[in-house]
């Protein structure tokens, strides 16, 4: 059983690879009561901040894993920033334990800082698959590993969270701008994992109080009329989802009803 949340693919992808019975952890948080049995269970999710995202925290933090194996794959695309480390203490500080722990270096969806049309040429140096399998056969044997922290790792997430606290959080609200190409389709509304955008007399409408800040709705804008309202795009003619996996997959995964 492995668990997953994704806002582009990339994270289902991976997931993919680790196990054939996958759940949606934005599905999964509105059960009241969450228990799960399992000889393995695992969860792969995105790197946010250098750190795991705030709702994949809240799954965690809110359910029970009765597991001989629990394991956590966290995908990135530039900077780890050393987060297994990071992974380790939060379930340190909720009581919980996780027997293997390491990330895995994929296509950088990160649009709020890069160009996706330069991040595309060079995705393939990034060897994804190689990493995958052998990630997939250190968890079907069951290893026992924590990633080690790389003091250049340490060094450059350091370096972000001292930045932040001098200028403020990363992202300013309202966080995007809805153009006149919008056309009310409503892909935004239902690749968001938390419910958080809406049509309003044809128009895209956000609601910022339980934003993951994922970046789903304007990555899948069919029109590109989601942009963001206080932060220059480096290319906002360009978006990205995993290839491998298709709108609909993220929509299923996603979307409130």
């Amino acid at each position: 059983m492995t668990f997953f949340f994704t806002a582009t693919g990339n994270s289902l992808y991976a997931a993919r690879h680790f196990d054939e019975e996958l759940v949606s952890i934005p599905q999964e948080m509105r059960k009241q009561n969450r228990h799960y049995k399992a000889e393995k269970i695992g969860i792969v999710c995105p790197l946010f901040e250098f750190d795991i995202p705030d709702l994949v925290k809240d799954f965690i933090r809110g359910s029970e894993f009765e597991t001989d194996y629990f394991y956590i794959v966290v995908t990135f695309g530039c900077h780890s920033g050393a987060v297994a480390k990071r992974v380790e203490a939060f379930l340190d500080s909720i009581g919980k334990k996780a027997d293997y722990i390491n990330t895995v270096i994929m296509f950088d969806n990160a649009i709020i800082v890069f160009d996706m049309e330069q991040q595309a040429s060079i995705d393939a140096e990034k060897k994804v698959d190689e990493h995958l399998a052998a990630i997939k056969a250190d968890i079907d044997g069951r290893k026992q590993y924590i990633q080690p922290a790389e003091q250049f790792e340490v060094d450059f997430s350091n370096a972000f969270f001292d930045m932040r606290k001098k200028e403020g959080p990363m992202y300013a609200f309202p966080l995007y701008k809805v153009t006149e190409a919008c056309i009310g389709c409503g892909t935004c509304t239902r690749v968001c994992p938390t419910g958080c955008v809406r049509i309003e007399e044809k128009r895209a409408v956000h609601d910022y109080t339980n934003c993951a800040h994922c970046m789903a709705c304007i990555q899948a804008c069919p029109t590109k009329a989601i942009q963001f309202a206080t932060v220059k795009e480096p290319n906002p003619n360009a978006r990205y989802r995993n290839p491998n996996v298709s709108l609909k997959d993220i929509i299923a995964a996603n979307w409130q009803k």
